[in-house]
């Protein structure tokens, strides 16, 4: 029951088990530049600490094209370090209140040292009956430590980063659970974009990267997008699958390909942009799916920006996203990779300027 693609696999347990909350992506940002560094002409970088890797077209004042995924995952920052020892946070982005307790999560601290610790659970034993689900900031990290100050001895101050403390495992022979694939999936398929396309020449300026704090608010696509400005963009994230029941609507089924995102609550995708992805997919043999959230992406941001930017997502849907963990299949990765792929080798100046300006 193994993946065929180990390069690939390799690619995702590193990145899905990296520590990258929003505001503390260093070391998701870091692996980026080294896996991209050998597909790429240079890097860009924004103040906030989105990075893009740079494949220039030898065709002059080539048209600019912006491929961007988000490197934060959801998570948690120290607000307070009890006198017994225990560590209460706040929420780094949108996570539910009642599914940490009894969770493994980890610390990042100042030094880059990752910390173990389990969040208080009361035992049924001592309950009442008359608890409720705790919010956020009632939660105890407990990192075995017996008093505040063996907890500051070991690096942990307020401010610090946390993350849940969670492997990938390959659970069939398609699917598998990890934390972070959203949207680790879009550092994932910008790195095997980049490496497919090397030795291709392409009528476009292609920037690919990631940017930070997507998940507190898209904070830091607009840096990127007045840095790069770019005249068409392509966000790969990840969404909620709603398919634990059967087909649900329009909300993303494992295993049924790429996601076509035509609506969400920040963004409509431009008439022009569905019909030309739909014609890439057909001609190409994907499999994709139609999908609408009342949540959004980065390019909710990326597509008002400047005079107008036309932008669609390519994405992929995974259910349990915003927790400790979350359930893939690695058919529908394959299928959004074959289609940017397809799509990104397919583009020139007419084309652009349709999406641009065409219905």
């Amino acid at each position: 029951m193994k993946y065929v693609n180990n390069k690939t696999l390799r690619r995702i347990k590193t990145l899905t088990e990296l520590h990258g909350a929003p505001n503390f992506e260093a070391p998701v940002r870091s692996f980026l530049r080294q896996e991209m560094a050998p597909f790429v002409d240079t890097f860009v970088n924004d103040r906030m600490g989105g990075v893009y890797g740079v494949k220039k077209s030898k065709k002059d004042n080539a048209p600019c094209v912006m491929v961007a995924a988000h490197m934060d995952e959801i998570g948690f920052m120290i607000t307070e370090i009890t006198k017994e020892g225990f560590i209460k946070f706040t929420a780094l982005g949108g996570v539910a209140n009642d599914i940490w307790q009894g969770q493994r999560l980890k610390v990042r601290t100042n030094n880059d040292e990752e910390i173990i610790g389990v969040v208080a659970n009361i035992p049924k034993h001592f309950r009442t009956g008359q608890e409720g689900a705790p919010k956020i900031e009632d939660l105890l990290l407990d990192i075995g430590a017996e008093n505040d100050e063996e907890v500051y001895q070991r690096g942990v101050t307020i401010g610090d980063p946390i993350v849940p403390h969670t492997e990938l495992h390959q659970l069939s022979e398609h699917r598998f659970a990890a934390k972070a694939w959203d949207n680790r999936y879009g550092c994932v398929i910008a790195i095997e974009l980049l490496e497919a396309l090397k030795d291709i020449e392409l009528d476009v300026d292609l920037y690919v990267g990631a940017n930070v704090q997507e998940e507190v608010g898209l904070r830091g696509a607009e840096a990127a997008t007045q840095l790069i400005q770019p005249d068409i963009a392509f966000v790969v994230d990840c969404s909620p699958a709603n398919d634990m029941k059967g087909r649900s609507g329009l909300s993303g089924q494992l295993g049924k390909g790429a996601l076509l995102r035509i609506k969400d609550g920040t963004m409509l995708l431009k008439p022009a942009f569905k019909t030309f992805l739909l014609d890439v997919a057909h001609e190409n043999e994907v499999m994709y799916q139609y999908y609408i959230s009342p949540g959004g992406t980065d390019g909710g941001v990326i597509h008002k920006s400047l005079t107008g930017v036309p932008t669609a997502v390519i994405g992929v849907c995974a259910r349990y996203i915003h927790s400790s963990d979350s359930v893939f299949d690695i058919r529908d990765y394959d299928n959004a990779k074959k289609w940017l792929m397809s799509t990104i080798h397919s583009l020139d100046e007419t084309k652009i300027q349709h999406l641009q300006y065409g219905d």
